[in-house]
């Protein structure tokens, strides 16, 4: 067995890595880690940037990839304790944009200012318990390459968004949304698809 795989099997063990790697109630790496670990198990590939004054609470046990020449700008927070976060080639992720892992981000994708991402979910069954002793849940977000997410986005967890595809400012993402598509409003809905045949953006029926 892996030693990942040894500290996960073992809840003492796990309990005592997880404090060594994070404060008590915090989300944020210890600075050793930020310094010391993280750059050898993460991925910054060439002419990839991330902005000074962006928040990486960055952990060595979920992958973290930046692709060439992808841009990570001011004032974002990236996570990826409950999941990896993977953003490929010429992206841009832009000023104020929240991502929490699970979350997979093709290449060539414009993400506005201020658009939330997050891959977790809180557990709310039992009243009897504060949401927040409650267990979690995680569900994959894809967004496939060439895609333009407008400012003030949300995508929730377990949402696709297909190739090429356009989400209006504002819009609150539940549900997959098909390639060559633009969608907007809360919930999402696809309003315009491209139709091949016709060579323009039809609107949906």
């Amino acid at each position: 067995m892996s030693i990942a795989g040894t500290i996960k099997s073992n809840p003492t063990l796990k309990k005592i890595v997880h404090r060594m790697l994070l404060p008590k109630g915090g989300a944020r790496p210890r600075l050793w880690v930020r310094i010391f670990v993280n750059r050898f198990f993460h991925t910054h590939k060439k002419g990839s940037s991330v902005g000074w004054r962006t928040r990486m609470d960055i952990l060595p046990f979920n992958k973290f990839e930046l692709g060439e020449y992808s841009t990570i700008e001011d004032f974002c927070t990236i996570n990826n304790g409950v999941g990896n976060v993977i953003i490929g080639n010429h992206s841009l992720v832009g000023m104020g944009n929240v991502i929490i892992g699970p979350v997979t981000i093709g290449n060539n994708v414009i993400l506005a200012q201020n658009v939330v991402a997050s891959g977790l979910n809180h557990e709310y069954k039992d009243p009897e318990t504060p949401i927040h002793l409650q267990p979690v849940t995680t569900s994959l977000i894809t967004i496939a390459d060439d895609c333009w997410i407008a400012a003030n986005v949300v995508i929730t967890a377990g949402v696709t968004i297909g190739k090429h595809c356009v989400v209006a400012a504002g819009s609150v993402v539940t549900k997959d949304i098909p390639a060559y598509s633009i969608a907007a409003g809360n919930p999402a809905k696809v309003i315009k698809r491209y139709d091949a045949g016709k060579k323009e953006w039809v609107r949906s029926e």
